[in-house]
């Protein structure tokens, strides 16, 4: 190799870890940059407290299921307003308990408005905060606030369980606005919307996957994500019955043999769309066998290594091989499992050899990915239940609990607790962020930033 091959070669060597690093630098969706929820980051903290490795901590206005997402030195979170803020506003249109009622455990579901708010990451100040939509409400375990926006360093994008889609610019100037039930009918969901948005070339995609109070079909819609002109909507067709029609899922995105598609599992089904057009190209069935009417779909979807990993009330969990049209069903599943240690609510994370999927309980199971062979598990973390979907990166799984405290584990072939951190104790559903070395935990009352001392 000649003198100029070598400066080449390093230069193309250093322009590719330079577009690495700065992948890890931002987490644009709370899928990760990758949308498997597995980051490349290094060196990050395997213990905090409220003493220990806490860069910043940031009070929020209430709490939200919603991931907070980072760009730059931008983080973005969701929120209702503080309950009883807003003055005359708030008085004329308070927050409401919705179907939840006293199923919400007696919480308050926050203010009646919803917030996207920008804060700084160096130290968590307010940078600016934009009303999205009025209308907050309880549902059970989740308020309006729960979908996680999605960034691409340009613009922001937010969907509220309200219905309301808006877009941002970074510096809080709003580009567009629509309102899903006021264009498309009013959502059937039993316990409120709370599916995050998709971005994928220049197209925002949402999904409303619903049946229990509504005779309207499920359906999947595109928004120029620049313009906000309606590209496409597609109905998704489903023969669940009852509840189990109704999913609060997020789209994933598959790319295998130079095409894409968009992956969405619920209503009995995982199905693949075409991005142009959201037309259905294949579907595989299983999830709910026995046709039971209260099979709804919480944890997500997934995709790794051509392999679609879909997930349905505990079991039964589906991986399917990519490619093929019509009904795959019987072609295309690789593995089933139907034992213990199926998630609800957090969807699993895979690297591509092990699937590691999490039950509300907080029990932890590590199957082979390509075979779906157990490892071990289920396995105890800290008592408590688990809604926040886990992470895994620098060598570790990372799960954490309603009560915001994370147990740390080995990532591998081998069940090993490393270390349990605990913080306020407070409401905590939100899934955590990485951005550098830096972990972004949202509880039910601030926003942390945790990283090494010296981080």
């Amino acid at each position: 190799m000649n003198r100029h091959s070598v400066r080449l070669t390093l230069t193309l060597l250093g322009l590719l870890s330079s577009s690495a690093a700065q992948a890890q630098e931002n987490w644009p969706q709370w899928r990760s940059p990758n949308g498997n929820r597995v980051s490349r980051a290094t060196n990050l903290p395997a213990t905090w407290s409220l003493t220990e490795n806490i860069v910043w901590k940031t009070p929020l206005p209430s709490w939200s299921a919603g991931t907070p997402i980072i760009w730059g030195d931008r983080v973005f979170v969701t929120s209702p307003t503080e309950v009883g803020s807003g003055g005359p506003s708030a008085a004329a249109t308070p927050a409401r308990r919705g179907r939840g009622g006293s199923g919400g455990f007696g919480r308050d579901p926050g203010g009646p408005k919803l917030l996207l708010i920008c804060m700084t990451r160096k130290d968590g100040k307010q940078i600016w905060t934009r009303e999205l939509d009025e209308g907050n409400e309880l549902f059970n375990k989740q308020n309006s606030s729960s979908p996680s926006p999605v960034t691409d360093g340009k613009h922001v994008w937010v969907v509220t369980g309200t219905g309301a889609v808006t877009a941002f610019d970074m510096a809080g100037t709003q580009i567009w606005q629509h309102h899903l039930q006021r264009e498309y009918g009013r959502f059937g969901l039993n316990w409120g919307y709370a599916s995050s948005p998709l971005l994928y070339q220049g197209k925002l995609i949402v999904q409303v996957l619903h049946g229990t109070s509504t005779t309207d079909p499920s359906y999947i819609v595109a928004f120029d994500a620049a313009t906000g002109k309606p590209l496409w909507r597609q109905e998704r067709r489903t023969d669940a019955v009852s509840e189990s029609p109704d999913a609060y899922t997020t789209p994933a995105l598959l790319e295998s043999a130079g095409t894409a598609q968009i992956v969405i599992a619920g209503g009995d089904y995982v199905t693949g769309h075409d991005p142009n057009t959201g037309k259905e190209i294949w579907r595989a069935g299983g999830l709910n066998p026995q046709k039971r009417p209260n099979y709804r779909i919480i944890a997500s979807p997934l995709v790794v290594d051509g392999l679609i990993y879909a997930c349905s009330r505990k079991e039964p969990v589906l991986a399917v091989r990519a490619g093929g049209q019509g009904d795959i069903t019987a072609t295309h599943t690789v593995w089933k499992w139907e034992g213990l240690g199926g998630p609800d609510v957090p969807t699993p994370v895979c690297d591509g050899k092990y699937f590691y999927m999490v039950e509300d309980s907080g029990r932890v199971t590590c199957l082979d990915a390509k075979t779906g062979k157990l490892i071990w598990g289920p396995e105890r973390t800290a008592q408590g239940t688990v809604s926040a979907s886990p992470l895994l990166a620098d060598g570790r799984l990372y799960v954490t609990n309603e009560s915001g405290i994370t147990t740390i584990l080995a990532a591998g072939p081998e069940f090993k607790v490393l270390a349990t951190n605990a913080l306020d104790d407070s409401y905590t559903l939100s899934s955590l962020a990485v951005a550098g070395s830096q972990i972004f935990l949202r509880t039910g009352t601030h926003l942390y930033c945790i990283a090494k001392k010296g981080k």
